[in-house]
């Protein structure tokens, strides 16, 4: 049984150019982790101010991005 997820614009006019179908903010919430459909992992930074831009985007996985976790040190 395939399970499909939905993507969702989280911020701005424009949706990223990717579908999102996980996220992550980090404990020190200036950095959002989104994974896509296409396989994609995308760091973005945010502000004080709540503006989100763009930092690094990883390629390498074959399947979707469903599930993120943050690592204990």
């Amino acid at each position: 049984m395939k399970t499909s997820v939905l993507a969702v614009a989280v911020w701005g006019r424009t949706a990223p150019s990717h579908s999102i179908t996980a996220i992550l903010i980090t404990d020190d919430q200036h950095t959002i982790v989104t994974g896509s459909q296409e396989g994609q992992i995308c760091l973005w930074d945010l502000s004080s101010d709540l503006k989100v831009s763009s930092k690094e985007i990883l390629f390498g996985h074959t399947a979707s991005v469903t599930c993120l976790a943050k690592a204990r040190e």
